[in-house]
């Protein structure tokens, strides 16, 4: 009898019970996205598999932090994909995206970012359905960004044949050669024309959404900005085209 009492304590203690009430409370988790504060630029980030981290990881920071400047118009940020299932990263992170943008509730979009994604020089550019999206968002924004090669994206969109733009410095030559017409820029680290923002990209990235924030808000709002997440800014010394 003591025995059989000491096996059931066993049992019912045993990690494989904690394990599934771990799961348990895991999937009760809220997985909805953080709600939208009104009178706010929704800006949202497109990901995919491969994503890269820095190019995501930059202006998420950068636009994020503007929450907590005063008297500003600060952004909802959040992700966007093709699905709501974890989207992993080229360097291995796992990301639950925010919204589908195949689902019919996805809120406005103000500001639209394109972080590079491993296959944007290929099978991404072959998307119909992820670039009609861009395409479409692109109609109505105020700004669409990309960081690294997501200028590939937008080009083969459609939205940069009528103005000036760059991408990740060695993947210049391919960009023109995929794109004869386009207006490239090279040696500068992000391209201003019209509503399109294009950067180089990389560590790069976080220069290209701080020259946003300036053009949003102003060199003072900008600085803090930078200053918060350790950054030098001073948009004079940045190598950069901006269409008159």
């Amino acid at each position: 009898m003591r025995y059989l009492l000491f096996l059931l304590i066993f049992v019912a203690c045993s990690p494989a019970e904690q394990k599934s009430t771990i799961t348990t409370q895991s999937a009760t988790i809220n997985t909805s996205p953080p709600p939208l504060v009104a009178n706010r630029y929704n800006v949202a980030l497109l990901i995919m598999d491969g994503v890269y981290n820095t190019e995501l990881t930059a202006p998420y920071d950068i636009f994020q932090h503007t929450i907590f400047r005063k008297n500003i118009k600060a952004m909802n940020t959040f992700t966007v994909a093709n699905t709501l299932d974890p989207i992993t990263s080229f360097e291995g992170m796992r990301i639950l995206p925010d919204y589908n943008y195949l689902s019919a509730d996805l809120p406005p979009i103000d500001i639209l970012v394109v972080p590079s994604a491993e296959h944007h020089l290929d099978t991404d550019l072959e998307d119909n359905i992820m670039l009609d999206f861009v395409q479409k968002i692109s109609e109505n924004a105020l700004y669409v960004t990309s960081h690294c090669d997501g200028a590939f994206v937008l080009a083969e969109a459609g939205l940069l044949d009528e103005v000036a733009s760059t991408t990740f410095p060695s993947d210049i030559p391919k960009y023109r050669e995929r794109f004869p017409n386009l207006d490239v820029r090279d040696n500068v680290l992000f391209v201003h024309d019209g509503k399109f923002i294009t950067s180089a990209g990389g560590a790069k990235s976080f220069e290209a959404a701080l020259y946003l924030c300036e053009v949003l808000y102003g060199a003072e709002i900008a600085r803090s900005l930078a200053g918060g997440l350790v950054i030098d800014w001073d948009l004079a010394s940045v190598p950069h085209y901006r269409a008159e």
